[in-house]
C-alpha cells in the first residue's frame, strides 16, 4: 500500500499528464524511428516482455527492438552481444529504446520515476526486503539509474530501490528527473563491465543491509 498521498493520487496525476504531453511532443520523432527500425531490422518494431510492477503484479513493458532473434544450433537465443545490432546499440546508447515506456506510464503500469521493472522470472528470487521495491510503481528512470545505472551490481540496485521507496517525495523525483537528462546525454552506465547489456540476476549475490546515503 502506498504510504503517502504523493505516492498515489498526485504522483499518478503528474505521470499521466506529463507522459501524454511528452508523447505528443515526441510523436514525429517516434514515428521516424518506427520507420527506421522497420527498414533496418524488420518486424516486430517493438519489444515486449513481462516485468514485475506495483505489488509484484506482472505487466508487459514496451521498448523499441534493438536485437535480432538469431538462435544457436540448439534453437536457443544467442547471447546479447551477438544479437545486439549496431543500430540497436545506437538506440540503447541514447536511451531511445526506452521511449515507448511512456505508453506504460499512461496506462498506469509505470511511473516516470521509480525502481526499474525487472523481468518476471526474477520474482521467486527476491527476499522480503528486496520485494519492497514493488511498493511503488516502477519507473522509466530511478534512484539507482542516476547512481550508477548498469555499472553497479544487482545488490546495490536493490538497496537503492528500497531506499527510494522509503524516501519518495516530489523533490526527490524532480532531482532524479533532472539528473537523468545529463546522464542520457553523456551515455553513462549503459552496460555492465564486460557485458553488452546487463548480466542476468541469479539471486546469489551477497545481500548487504546498510542503506545508501543520498
Amino acid at each position: 500500500m502506498y504510504k503517502m498521498n504523493y505516492k498515489n493520487f498526485w504522483k499518478r496525476a503528474f505521470d499521466f499528464i506529463a507522459a501524454l504531453l511528452i508523447l505528443a511532443a515526441l510523436m514525429p520523432f517516434l514515428i521516424f524511428f518506427i520507420i527506421l527500425i522497420r527498414f533496418k531490422m524488420g518486424s516486430p518494431i517493438f519489444f515486449k516482455q513481462d516485468r514485475l510492477g506495483y505489488n509484484g503484479e506482472t505487466f508487459s513493458i514496451w521498448k523499441f527492438r534493438s536485437m535480432t532473434n538469431c538462435v544457436d544450433k540448439n534453437g536457443e537465443l544467442r547471447a546479447d552481444e551477438f544479437r545486439l545490432t549496431r543500430f540497436g546499440k545506437f538506440l540503447r546508447d541514447w536511451s531511445i529504446d526506452e521511449l515507448p515506456q511512456l505508453i506504460n506510464v499512461v496506462r498506469g503500469d509505470m511511473s516516470l520515476i521509480g525502481p526499474r521493472p525487472f523481468i518476471a522470472e526474477y520474482a521467486s528470487r527476491y527476499t522480503a526486503e528486496q520485494m519492497r521495491r514493488h511498493e511503488v510503481r516502477p519507473g522509466i528512470s530511478g534512484w539507482a539509474q542516476i547512481t550508477g545505472r548498469n555499472a553497479i551490481n544487482w545488490n546495490q540496485k536493490f538497496i537503492l530501490d528500497v531506499w527510494y521507496v522509503d524516501h519518495c517525495s516530489i523533490l526527490l523525483d524532480l532531482k532524479i528527473l533532472f539528473s537523468t537528462i545529463p546522464l542520457v546525454l553523456l551515455r553513462a552506465g549503459i552496460t555492465a563491465e564486460d557485458h553488452a547489456t546487463m548480466p542476468k540476476w541469479t539471486g546469489d549475490e551477497v545481500r548487504e543491509s546498510r542503506s545508501p546515503s543520498e
